[in-house]
């Protein structure tokens, strides 16, 4: 499910995306309102200099506002919808409210305005009410808190620094599950961090919380790379976890990658009425025993490959897989055999799953898959 709107233009995506550009100010407008304001860290009393400040709708389908303090701590918003809105304010080392959301509590809404809802009631501590009206200018006082931070080394098993990794940041939840902590945006990274040219790494703006951090292979994607955690596990469940308190910086947190025992699994998808390889579909590797996702990835032009895969037993599922060209909502129902005119695939698949063992490189993971039958109410 694609994240609503209001997610996507968050600060944090403002960092990510070239189309958001928070350094340009908006002319006056006599027939909106102005929010001016100031922005003070709580652990210096200081000005927040060069801080993020983002002005949230209270009701969902209004698009943020953004604005940077300046050597005083103060911003200015100009032509404001009227209405009610949140603001909160965020810089380096300083609690980003958005991390403490749980990504795939938001997934499992099913409408905008129940994620909006959700984000408000989780951030509620961290936020400034303000009401514009027209011809009026508001005033607020922002407050950031020191954030939480976890920072180690990422070395390779023969002792060189790792340069250059990704990172996945996990919090234990209530009951003992673990959630994903930042906002997958643009389909990258959910983590902002990476390596330097010595090997260490810094987690900053985190909430406090029970974590455990995993460093990602920097390939494709977050859910295609391969990741090692804490105390050099594969699995997440078996990762050493630390805790941090708020403005606490928990150092010492190291990872070590091993050179050996990985492998490459990749193969190609084709369809089993004619060979053709398969357009579209997801590819994941679970783990056999509780059929936890390994890793994901999208085929493309019929194939796929994950790299970096340890020694262990997996299940390799197809799901989702079709032929349908952008923007087409269902297969053409006047070719049974999954066929289009001219010979092109316009067809849905059947899900499907297969057993594999990893010792090598497995370089020759493929299926065929069936047509899927057609649902009940599709017949009528």
């Amino acid at each position: 499910m694609a994240w609503p709107r209001w997610l996507s233009m968050l600060s944090a995506a403002c960092l990510l995306l070239a189309s958001c550009n928070k350094y340009q100010h908006k002319k006056p407008d006599p027939t909106k309102g102005v929010v001016t304001g100031i922005v003070l860290c709580a652990d210096t009393g200081k000005p927040a200099r060069f801080a993020t400040v983002t002005l949230w709708a209270a009701s969902d389908g209004m698009a943020p506002e953004f604005a940077i303090t300046d050597l005083d701590g103060r911003f200015r918003m100009e032509a404001v919808e009227p209405g009610h809105y949140y603001a909160f304010a965020t810089l380096e080392g300083y609690l980003d409210p958005s991390l403490a959301l749980d990504p795939d509590k938001i997934r499992s809404m099913s409408s905008s305005r129940d994620q909006h809802l959700y984000s408000i009631e989780q951030w509620k501590d961290h936020l400034t009410e303000v009401t514009v009206g027209k011809h009026r200018v508001s005033e607020i006082s922002v407050q950031i808190e020191r954030a939480a931070e976890i920072a180690g080394t990422v070395t390779f098993d023969d002792g060189s620094p790792a340069i250059g990794m990704r990172f996945q940041v996990l919090r234990k939840t209530e009951k003992n599950g673990w959630t994903n902590v930042g906002l997958t945006l643009t389909d990258t990274w959910s983590i902002r961090a990476v390596s330097d040219g010595h090997g260490r790494y810094n987690i900053t703006n985190l909430p406090t919380g029970e974590y455990t951090v995993c460093t990602l292979m920097p390939i494709d994607t977050e859910q295609a790379a391969s990741r090692v955690c804490l105390g050099g596990v594969f699995r997440k469940k078996d990762a050493k976890t630390v805790k941090v308190g708020a403005g606490e910086a928990a150092g010492g947190n190291d990872i070590e990658i091993p050179l050996s025992g990985l492998h490459t699994v990749a193969g190609n998808i084709s369809a089993m009425s004619d060979g053709h390889q398969v357009r579209h579909g997801t590819v994941r590797l679970l783990y056999r025993d509780d059929r936890e996702t390994a890793r994901e990835t999208s085929l493309e032009n019929g194939s796929f490959a994950f790299q970096y895969v340890p020694d262990g037993t997996y299940i390799l599922r197809v799901s989702g897989a079709n032929d349908m060209d952008e923007g087409d909502s269902q297969p053409d129902g006047d070719h049974a055999d999954g066929v289009g005119p001219a010979g092109n695939a316009s067809v849905k698949y059947a899900d499907k799953e297969i057993a594999i063992e990893v010792l090598d490189n497995l370089e020759d993971a493929n299926l065929a898959l069936a047509a899927a039958q057609p649902k009940a109410q599709d017949k009528q």
